[in-house]
Parts: C-alpha cells; sequence; structure tokens
C-alpha cells in the first residue's frame, strides 16, 4: 500500500506541529507549510527522525502564488498529495472598534483565504486524479462567536461556509474525494504568547483547555474516515448545540463574562512581538504556556472516534437486558 503524501499549513508550530508528528509516527511523508523556517526546520527533523521523508517550504498562505509553488515543489519532491490539512491562523484580541483596517484584513487573509487557497491547490491536484482527502481545521468558533476575536470567528464561519458549497460539487461531480472539517476546543497553543493583542492583560484560550495531541489525533483520523464534520472535546459540542437553542442567551453570557475569560491576570509585557504580519523568531513547538491546566485526553473525542463499536456495545447490552427482561416474564 502506497504511503501517504500530507501537507499541513501552520506547520512549524501549535495544533500544526503536533499534526505533523502525528502522520509521521503512522508512516506518512509530510509537506510542511509555514512562515516560521525555525520551526519549520524543527518539524521536518522530527519527521525524517520518524524515519519519513520530509519537505519544509517557507510560505505565506495568504499568498496564492506561495501556496501553489510550495504544492509543487512537494509533489516534486515526495509524489502525488493524497492528504491536504488546512491548519494556518493568525488572529488578533482586541475590540473590533480598536482593530485597524489593514489587521482585519491580514488576520482574514491568513486564516480565512489561507484556507481557501489551500484548498484549491489540492483540489487542483485530486480533482483529476479523482482521489484524496481535505482536511480543514476549524473550531467550535465556526458556530458560537465570542467577544474580542472578531476577525478569526468570522474567518471559522467563512470556512464552514465554504467548505459546505465545495462538498456540495463534489457529490454533484461524483468525485471520490472527500473534505471534512474538525471543529476544536480551546488548545494550549504558542499562539498565546505571539498573536496580535490590544488587550491590558496576556489573552488566554477560554476553559477547559486542551493539548495540542488531542486535536492531532482527531485530524489524523478525519484523514482516514469518511465523516462529513468531528466535534473535538465536550465544550465544543456544548458549544455548538447551545447556539442552536439559546443564541440570544448566549450573547448575553458572553457579552458578560467573554473579556475575563480570554485574559490572565498578567499584564501584556511591554514590546511583545505578534505574528500578524511577519514570524515570530524561534521554534515555538507545539505547546504553549497553560500546560499546567491543560487536558491530554477528551472522553467526548475518544467516544466520537470509536463510536462504531461503542454504538455495536450498546446494541449487545440492549439485546441482553431485553433477553433478560423477555426471559423473565416467561419464567
Amino acid at each position: 500500500m502506497a504511503k501517504d503524501v500530507v501537507v499541513v499549513t501552520g506547520a512549524s508550530a501549535g495544533v500544526g506541529r503536533a499534526v505533523v508528528r502525528a502522520f509521521a509516527r503512522e508512516g506518512a511523508d509530510v509537506g510542511l507549510i509555514a512562515r516560521g523556517t525555525e520551526g519549520l526546520t524543527a518539524a521536518r527533523r522530527e519527521v525524517e527522525q520518524a524515519g519519513c521523508r520530509a519537505v519544509d517550504v517557507p510560505t505565506d498562505v495568504a499568498d496564492p502564488n506561495q501556496v501553489e509553488a510550495a504544492a509543487e515543489r512537494i509533489e516534486r519532491e515526495l509524489g502525488p498529495i493524497t492528504i491536504w490539512v488546512n491548519d494556518a491562523m493568525t488572529t488578533i484580541f482586541s475590540r473590533f472598534v480598536d482593530i485597524k483596517p489593514e489587521e482585519f484584513r491580514r488576520a482574514t487573509e491568513v486564516t480565512y483565504l489561507g484556507t481557501v487557497y489551500g484548498t484549491m491547490s489540492a483540489l487542483k491536484r485530486m480533482w483529476p486524479r479523482n482521489h484524496g482527502t481535505v482536511v480543514q481545521v476549524g473550531s467550535a468558533l465556526a458556530y458560537r462567536s465570542i467577544p474580542l476575536q472578531a476577525p478569526y470567528c468570522g474567518a471559522k464561519h467563512g470556512i464552514a461556509g465554504f467548505t459546505d458549497s465545495i462538498r456540495c460539487e463534489i457529490i454533484h461531480e461524483k468525485k471520490d474525494i472527500h473534505i471534512t472539517m474538525v471543529q476544536l476546543p480551546a488548545m494550549n497553543t504558542p499562539q498565546f504568547n505571539w498573536c496580535r493583542s490590544n488587550l491590558p492583560r496576556h489573552p488566554q484560550p477560554v476553559p477547559p483547555i486542551f493539548e495540542p495531541e488531542v486535536a492531532a489525533h482527531a485530524i489524523v483520523k478525519a484523514a482516514h474516515e469518511r465523516r462529513r464534520e468531528w466535534y473535538v472535546g465536550g465544550p465544543t459540542v456544548q458549544a455548538i448545540w447551545a447556539n442552536k437553542f439559546f443564541p440570544g442567551l448566549l450573547d448575553w453570557y458572553l457579552g458578560s463574562t467573554g473579556y475575563d475569560s480570554q485574559q490572565t491576570n498578567q499584564p501584556v509585557p511591554p514590546h511583545r512581538r505578534d505574528n500578524l504580519f511577519e514570524a515570530v523568531p524561534g521554534d515555538a513547538g507545539a505547546h504553549g504556556i497553560f500546560t499546567s491546566r491543560a487536558s491530554d485526553t477528551s472522553l467526548e473525542t475518544w467516544a466520537s472516534i470509536n463510536k462504531g463499536w461503542l454504538s455495536l456495545a450498546g446494541l449487545s447490552v440492549a439485546s441482553i437486558a431485553l433477553g433478560l427482561l423477555f426471559s423473565g416474564t416467561h419464567r
């Protein structure tokens, strides 16, 4: 069986870095796309240490020409791309009224259009081959927006919308191509150290917080199983379903609590560097600064991944119970 050739955008740090490691552990060759050269180099070495091939291509995903050039190089050096994971993102923690137009545009170009351009390059290759999988890394915020993250929430909503449109086209064309979206909860990644912020205190993910490996495990599963969408973590499920039934109530709740819940008690350091327009130097790895508060497991995600045999077990238990009940009524 041929090895997968996987492309991961945002591969240098955070969830993307954890995804790279997870695919390498299962034997895939990996094309690495991100802006941070030091993180990319470290990620490439990790793939090679796992016994797989890797190509790291410094790329700004907001530039479609760079994305396409990266895809061409990866295929030239590794072979046909079978899986493409769109994970690259950047954001601004700020009241909307304090965001400059160029800042909002940049966050949207990286997070939303970067996913669009990645999907374009992936499908350009997968379409004529009639084979491949595209995984969009989303968020609970694709369904339930929160204050202080208007650019990010808007981008994730947009990704969900255009992914649904593409899925319909794939069905119409009867293509054997799968596109899926994995909605994540709050993750302990380095983004909170280097995202642009106009807040007085250090930004943080809204608790409860999960380690990036929880997301990576679900993303790898999503790349191999044909499910329309994946919800990672109980908080994601709760947010999505609560918004279906009580959106107005959540508006009021988040308006009251959403500012404090996204900030620590520590002030933002002066002259703090951010990655909105250029990468922050260094290799940040996968984890952020909230490890002491983050969980490396998710019961909901485990149940979702194993729902097939859990359903079978449930049916077995139900059958046994009915059998006992039936036999009891005939004694």
